[in-house]
């Protein structure tokens, strides 16, 4: 079990000035925009706006924090208001944003099409990490099979969250941070929040984890 925290995160401005982004992890580790596999983030988005095309790439994204925002992909407008309701969509489409009260933090999960695939649910009260043990869940979106994740990435969003795996440590996750761990430690570990998670199954082409 990997602990990713918040404090420390780099951000990096939008190119076209409408806010951040602050990486949370990537696959392989390190990658940069040419070459991930998946990729989830962070983004303070603060003004309306286009959304820069990413051909290639799949996105979900969800609300962590704000009033929410409208969504028009290749013309036709999505409404996510509030938060924590993930929304899958292609990359390459003609996508803007407009927030419908203030600025909001999106978590971001982008997959590179042919490489990755993910699904992402959001857990509140206490539950196996993965799979869903049909507790605390509301809402959720996904791109390719639910089944057999590679890796699974717990973001704490809302409160703390605390998360035990056999042979490791309690693990506690304040606002932000977030803890990566293979599937065979997901499946045996517990998610305890006070709060929300968003719990992000991941599968890669042609892993060897297990």
């Amino acid at each position: 079990m990997r602990i990713l925290r918040a404090e420390g995160r780099r951000a990096a401005p939008w190119s076209n000035g409408g806010g951040v982004t602050r990486e949370v992890a990537v696959e392989p580790p390190g990658a940069g925009w040419e070459t991930f596999a998946w990729r989830v983030s962070l983004a303070d988005v603060t003004r309306d706006g286009p959304y820069s095309p990413l051909p290639g790439v799949r996105r979900i994204l969800t609300v962590v924090e704000g009033a929410g925002l409208e969504l028009t992909v290749d013309g036709v407008p999505r409404l996510l208001p509030g938060r924590h309701r993930p929304f899958a969509f292609p990359g390459a489409a003609a996508t803007g944003s407009r927030l419908l009260d203030g600025p909001v933090v999106n978590l971001n999960v982008m997959l590179r099409e042919g490489r990755a695939t993910a699904t992402v649910e959001v857990a509140r009260g206490s539950r196996v990490v993965w799979p869903d043990d049909g507790g605390a869940r509301d809402g959720g979106a996904g791109d390719g099979s639910a089944d057999g994740p590679d890796e699974v990435l717990v973001v704490a969003v809302e409160g703390p969250a605390l998360i035990t795996a056999p042979g490791a440590e309690e693990a506690e996750l304040a606002r932000f941070d977030a803890a990566l761990l293979t599937a065979r430690d997901a499946a045996a570990a517990g998610l305890r929040t006070d709060g929300t998670a968003v719990v992000i199954a991941l599968s890669t082409a042609g892993s060897a984890r297990p």
